[in-house]
C-alpha cells in the first residue's frame, strides 16, 4: 500500500500547477512494483483502488468546489484501477514479455473503457495528459497523440519496472527499442513542421462576472453581458471577438430570444467590422435547455450556432433523472441539456465547449471537418482559485499538437490564452479578472498523422494485451524471456 500511495502522490505531481510531468513515469513505476510484489487477485483490487483514490483524489480534490457529492467521481474513476490491479496481479507468474504487453495492454483497454463510461467518460487524468508542460514531451502527440503518449508512458514504467526488479531480458530490449523508434519517428516528421505567417488576429473578451466564485444575486447573467459589452465597447479594432462560455444567455440575457442582446452585440460587431462568437445558454422548457455558441458576421447578422454535445453528467443533466431525484443536490440541476448532433464550422474556425475539450473525440472530429482553428470556449466559474483551469489548459495544450491547430482557449472567470500549434502559451489571464487577450493565429495547418490515424496506438496496444491473454505463452522459465 506504501508503494500504492507515492506512485499516486508522484503522479499527482506530474500535472499541472505542479510538475514536470515527466514524474508521471516513476509514479506509475511505483504502482507496478507494488502490483508486482502481491499474490492474490484480492490484494490487487484493494492495491488499485488505494492508487486510484490518492491519485484522484489528490489530481481532482477542486470536485469538493460543487457538492459534496460530486466527489462520487474519486471512487468511479479509482474502480478502473481497481479492477486493473485484480487483473494483472493474476497474470504475475507470467514471463517479463508477456507480462509487459499484458501490462501496457490492459492499459490500454482500462483506458479507452474510462473515456467512454460511465455516462460519456473521463479523460482527466490521463497520463499522457502529464507531458504538456515540456515542449520535447509533447511533440509526439501530433503523430501517436496523447492516448499513444498515455501508452508510451505506461510501456516505460512497465520496462523500469522490470529492471528494478531484476526481471527483464531480451523482451525488454525489445519493448525499449520499440518505444525508441515511436518516440523517434515522431520527432523526424515534426523535422518538417513550421509555423505559417500570422494571418489573423483574435480578441478575447473575458468579461468576469458580477461576483466571480460565489453566488451572485439575481440577474447575475444580464449583468455578465453587461460587463462583457462595456468591455467589448473599449475595443478600437477586432478580426475575431471572442465572449467565453455563458457570457450571456439564461431567461433575460440570450441574445436569439432577446433582440435587445442581440441588437448591442449586432451593433459591435458592426463598428468593429468584426466576427463574433458569444457563448450562451438558453432555457427552452421547465425540463430543457441548450448550451451554444451563436455566431454574429460583421454585418451583425446571426448566421448559426453550435450546440454542446456532451454534457457534464449531474452538472448539466441528470442521468436516469427519476432514480437520483432523492439527492437534494440534484435540485440546482433542474434541467436537462439538449444535447447538439455534430460539429459546426464558423468559417474556418471549430468551437467546441468546456468539458467537450477534455476529450480527443471531438476536436479530432471539428478538425476532420477542416477547422483550421479550434475554439474552446468555458466558463469554470465552479472551481474558484483551484488549479481547474491550468489542468484544463494542459489539455487544450495537447489539442492543439495533436491536430497542428491553433487553439482559441476562452474563459469568462477561469484562464484564457492562446495557444500554438506546438503548444507553447501566449498571454495567461488571471482568474476571475477583467482582461482583453489579442493575438495573431495562423489559418492554415498540416494535417498531423494523429488527425488521420486518431488513436491507433492505444487499439494496438490493447489487441496486442489480447492476443497474448488468448494465446499459450509456451512458458519455459523466466529467465529464458
Amino acid at each position: 500500500m506504501f508503494l500504492a500511495l507515492v506512485g499516486a502522490v508522484v503522479s499527482v505531481l506530474a500535472f499541472p500547477p505542479f510538475g514536470p510531468g515527466i514524474l508521471i513515469i516513476p509514479g506509475i513505476t511505483l504502482f507496478f512494483i507494488a502490483l508486482r510484489g502481491l499474490e492474490t487477485g484480492r490484494q490487487g483490487f484493494w492495491v488499485g483502488m488505494f492508487y486510484g483514490l490518492a491519485f484522484f483524489g489528490g489530481l481532482m480534490w477542486w470536485l469538493i468546489e460543487l457538492e459534496l457529492i460530486a466527489l462520487v467521481l474519486v471512487p468511479v474513476e479509482a474502480l478502473f484501477f481497481g479492477l486493473y490491479g485484480l487483473w494483472l496481479v493474476r497474470l504475475n507468474d507470467a514471463g517479463p514479455a508477456r507480462w509487459l504487453t499484458l501490462a501496457v495492454g490492459g492499459w490500454a483497454v482500462m483506458e479507452l473503457l474510462r473515456y467512454h463510461f460511465p455516462v460519456g467518460g473521463l479523460e482527466w487524468g490521463a497520463a499522457g495528459y502529464a507531458l504538456s508542460d515540456q515542449i520535447w514531451s509533447r511533440f509526439p502527440a501530433a503523430v501517436i497523440g496523447t492516448s499513444g503518449l498515455t501508452v508510451i508512458v505506461v510501456a516505460i514504467a512497465a520496462i523500469l519496472t522490470l529492471l528494478v526488479l531484476r526481471s527483464s531480458g531480451r523482451a525488454t530490449l525489445l519493448w525499449g527499442i520499440g518505444v525508441v523508434v515511436v518516440l523517434g519517428s515522431s520527432f523526424l516528421w515534426l523535422q518538417g513542421q513550421i509555423l505559417a505567417d500570422v494571418g489573423r488576429v483574435a480578441t478575447i473578451v473575458q468579461g468576469s462576472t458580477p461576483c466571480p466564485f460565489e453566488k451572485c444575486p439575481p440577474n447575475e447573467r444580464l449583468r455578465t453581458f453587461e460587463q462583457h459589452l462595456a468591455l467589448t465597447q473599449t475595443l478600437e479594432q477586432a478580426g475575431l471577438v471572442i465572449w467565453a462560455e455563458g457570457s450571456t444567455g439564461s431567461t433575460n440575457a440570450d441574445p436569439v430570444n432577446n433582440p435587445e442582446i442581440g441588437g448591442a452585440i449586432a451593433e459591435e460587431a458592426r463598428r468593429l467590422s468584426s466576427r463574433f462568437i458569444v457563448g450562451s445558454d438558453r432555457v427552452v422548457s421547465d425540463t430543457e435547455w441548450i448550451n451554444a455558441n451563436v455566431y454574429f458576421e460583421v454585418d451583425g447578422t446571426i448566421v448559426g450556432e453550435y450546440r454542446k454535445q456532451h454534457p457534464v453528467p449531474f452538472g448539466e443533466y441528470i442521468p436516469l433523472r427519476p432514480l437520483f431525484d432523492w439527492i437534494p443536490a440534484l435540485s440546482q440541476v433542474p434541467r436537462d441539456m439538449i444535447r447538439g448532433d455534430g460539429p459546426v464550422l464558423f468559417d474556418d474556425i471549430g468551437s467546441i465547449i468546456s468539458f467537450e475539450g477534455g476529450f480527443s473525440r471531438y476536436a479530432i472530429e471539428v478538425r476532420r471537418e477542416g477547422a483550421e482553428v479550434i475554439l474552446i470556449n468555458t466558463n469554470e466559474g465552479s472551481y474558484g482559485l483551484t488549479p481547474t483551469s491550468d489542468q484544463f489548459i494542459g489539455m487544450t495544450r495537447m489539442r492543439a499538437v495533436e491536430l497542428g491547430v491553433p487553439i482559441i482557449h476562452a474563459a469568462v472567470t477561469g484562464k484564457s490564452t492562446f495557444i500554438d500549434i506546438d503548444g507553447s502559451l501566449g498571454e495567461v489571464s488571471g482568474l476571475g479578472t477583467k482582461e482583453i487577450l489579442d493575438r495573431g493565429y495562423r489559418g492554415d495547418s498540416r494535417d498531423t498523422p494523429y488527425t488521420a490515424t486518431g488513436d491507433l496506438l492505444m487499439y494496438l496496444a490493447a489487441i496486442a494485451g489480447l492476443i497474448v491473454l488468448l494465446v499459450p505463452s509456451g512458458h519455459r522459465s523466466t529467465k529464458e524471456e
